[in-house]
């Protein structure tokens, strides 16, 4: 078992006294997002999001994450030296719904871009694709940095149905023990991201040639170059 060091008392939560104010910075942001969905379905009759989770990050996977990074076990650590103590995940049906949502996420108030990570035009070397962004959200609360107004940190996740699919299974499989036969799973797996990938790239097109016979101006086109081949505690 890995000993924690530097570590706070185990039965007082990591974030200290800034506990309280993450469901209250996890809910703002959701109600951002969704102030931009509704008004998009409203206004053009598109669902941008299929369905969504978000969470807090438990105690204890926080602490762990501090041990597997080198990192103090501490408040500072878990609210700043990382970034995914609030996590929201958005999940749609189409490749071009994910690009739209980053568009309008990074035009909500009050939110600064940190960073981002295109894994759908550049997937992982296993498969994996998804949109990644790390967001710093102004909120009327103190941070731990001493300032009040303070900022915190949140990670969003966008993928398509099946990149969504894709992941958690691959995240069940990854973890099973005592695989005797694992090169020949990771190359099956990849053969399914890209499978998957392409079945994305079908279903886009099957919806633009919907909407051009329909005659309607649809969205950001945002999958040129995509490579085909290549509210709780948790």
């Amino acid at each position: 078992m890995v000993k924690l060091s530097n570590m706070e008392d185990e039965k007082t939560s990591i974030y200290g006294e800034f506990d309280p104010y993450l469901q209250k910075v996890l809910d703002t942001l959701t109600g951002k997002i969704l102030i931009y969905y509704n008004r998009i379905r409203k206004e053009e009759g598109i669902d941008l999001i299929e369905h969504f989770s978000a969470r807090i990050k438990s105690d204890e996977s926080m602490r762990e994450k501090c041990v597997r990074k080198g990192l103090p076990v501490n408040a500072h650590s878990a609210l700043k030296e990382l970034t995914d103590s609030v996590g929201i995940r958005l999940i749609s049906g189409f490749i071009d719904d994910v690009y739209r949502n980053v568009e309008e996420i990074r035009k909500i108030p009050d939110i600064r871009i940190v960073k981002e990570k295109d894994y759908i035009r550049h997937a992982k070397e296993n498969g994996y694709r998804s949109y990644h962004m790390i967001v710093a959200l102004k909120t009327p609360f103190p941070d731990v940095d001493g300032n009040n107004p303070g900022e915190y940190f949140a990670e969003i996740q966008l993928r398509t149905i099946a990149m969504d699919s894709w992941a958690a299974l691959e995240h069940k499989l990854k973890y099973k023990k005592n695989i005797s036969n694992t090169k020949l799973i990771v190359a099956e797996l990849k053969r399914c991201a890209d499978e998957m990938a392409s079945t994305d790239m079908s279903m886009q097109t099957i919806r633009d040639l919907i909407f051009e016979n329909e005659g309607r101006e649809f969205g950001i086109r945002s999958t040129e170059g995509y490579n085909e081949t290549a509210s709780g505690r948790g």
